[in-house]
């Protein structure tokens, strides 16, 4: 009872910060600004990490790796505490499962902006943040929406790419589920 408590724990603060961070990095990898409440959180909340990890990890290719490197270590601190609690120092599945973690954390990332998208476009498509949303799954459904014909005025890759993220994260939790 105790483990999956502390467990859960330990998910829940990770997947935020790793969140974060990945976020971070893929605003910077496609060159979005985020409007300033949400620069501020991201920056305040991340800055502690990615500060001293750019003195280690420069910036290169216009890339922000110090924020990517952050949420790999991020993953792979928060997936060795739960192997040692559970199966004992195991650097090997520590790394495969950290790696798993970390790639579903990243589909579930792109999941949640293509839902907060779609709701915006449907509730108040000139809401304040939903011009950062757009910008952030634009290229992910971009080459969709180049396959996917409108149907009565209604663009369906949303609806395309949430199914093709959600078989990728099943693909993933069942090598997770396999190796772990």
């Amino acid at each position: 009872m105790l483990n999956s408590i502390f467990t859960l724990i330990i998910d829940t603060v990770a997947g935020m910060l790793a969140g974060v961070l990945l976020l971070r990095f893929w605003m910077q990898a496609i060159r979005v600004r985020p409007p300033n409440s949400v620069a501020q959180f991201i920056f305040q909340l991340s800055d502690w990490l990615v500060l001293p990890l750019r003195r280690l990890v420069p910036g290169l290719g216009g890339y922000d790796w110090s924020s990517l490197v952050g949420a790999i270590l991020v993953a792979l601190l928060a997936t060795g505490v739960e192997v040692l609690l559970i199966a004992g120092f195991d650097p090997q599945l520590i790394l495969v499962l950290t790696l798993l973690r970390l790639v579903q954390w990243i589909l579930y990332g792109f999941m949640g902006m293509i839902l907060i998208g779609a709701i915006f476009s449907w509730v108040n498509p000139h809401a304040p943040l939903a011009p950062f949303i757009a910008s952030l799954s634009d290229p992910l459904l971009r080459p969709l929406r180049r396959i996917v014909p409108l149907i009565g005025n209604i663009d369906l890759s949303p609806l395309v790419a949430l199914l093709l993220l959600q078989i990728a994260l099943q693909l993933a939790s069942t090598a997770a589920r396999a190796i772990g």
